[in-house]
């Protein structure tokens, strides 16, 4: 048992540094930590405060000009980052746990559980993610950050529980998974020990692909209105606010925009670069 476990053990290793010599991984990597450190430390260094006026409405004083409270555009995209971001790991993090839960126990029970629970999980992904979100945000008013979070995770569950389940069909039937079983190991421990080792690139490429899903769900969550704090400055929100103002100064809408193109473009990036790295693993 020992040498059969060993194997999948050694693997993550091997597949981080073979991400990391990947050209599209490691560019996606580095516009994602670019994009992430500025939204963290771009704050310190804005010229103006998150709420401070710093001219006209819709004038042109300032690198970007001014929205439609006369805000600094400029300063207001360094401070809208961090929510947004925070909000969308968490969620992401949130969805991709309970996706992997439902989707393994679905493939390792197998028989009428499998059918069962993925029959539940096909109806749940017969919802678009931004209508259920829309259905509870509607009678909820200025909702928590938690509740967004929990939200957009619910929103993923049945999309990661698909993939994990179609992964781990492949894997549960394999020798070092049987010899574990004829040992007699818990089926915690065998999920756990065995199989989930075993998944970390097609769950990892998951990762990214619906980390580019939540920022965009929540930057149009912030869009039709269901920021977690209105008063604070928020990507989505901003194109919101200053949608009217678009011919006039479009920077007030087009920064955000911008920020959030390239922040998707980077995690899209990193998912193509382990989904391209887990094809060439498994064959």
């Amino acid at each position: 048992m020992t040498a059969i476990t060993s194997t999948p053990a050694a693997a993550p290793p091997s597949f981080f540094r073979r991400a990391l010599k990947q050209k599209r991984f490691a560019v996606g990597l580095t516009v994602t930590v670019l994009v992430v450190l500025f939204a963290i430390f771009a704050p310190l260094f804005a010229p103006y405060g998150e709420n401070e006026t710093a001219g006209p409405p819709y004038s042109s004083v300032g690198v970007l000009g001014t929205d439609y409270l006369g805000q600094d555009v400029l300063s207001r995209v360094m401070y809208g980052g961090v929510g947004i971001l925070v909000i969308s790991v968490l969620a992401t993090a949130l969805g991709m746990v309970l996706g992997i839960l439902i989707g393994v126990v679905a493939a390792y029970s197998g028989g009428w559980w499998d059918e069962v629970i993925m029959r539940l999980n096909d109806v749940l992904l017969a919802f678009p993610q931004i209508l259920l979100a829309l259905v509870v945000l509607t009678a909820v008013e200025n909702p928590a950050p938690w509740v967004i979070i929990l939200l957009v995770g619910l929103s993923h569950a049945p999309r990661v529980a698909r993939v994990a389940r179609g992964v781990a069909l492949g894997i549960v039937s394999r020798d070092f998974v049987v010899a574990a079983e004829a040992l007699g190991e818990k089926r915690s421990r065998v999920i756990l020990a065995e199989v989930l080792p075993n998944m970390t690139g097609p769950l990892l490429a998951e990762a990214g692909l619906r980390l580019t899903y939540s920022i965009g769900l929540v930057a149009a969550l912030g869009f039709l209105g269901f920021a977690a704090d209105p008063g604070a400055a928020n990507w989505g929100q901003m194109m919101n606010e200053n949608r009217l103002g678009l011919a006039t100064q479009p920077w007030s809408v087009m920064a955000p925009v911008l920020m959030i193109a390239i922040f998707t473009i980077g995690t899209n990036l990193m998912a193509d670069g382990l989904a391209q790295i887990s094809q060439k693993r498994a064959d």
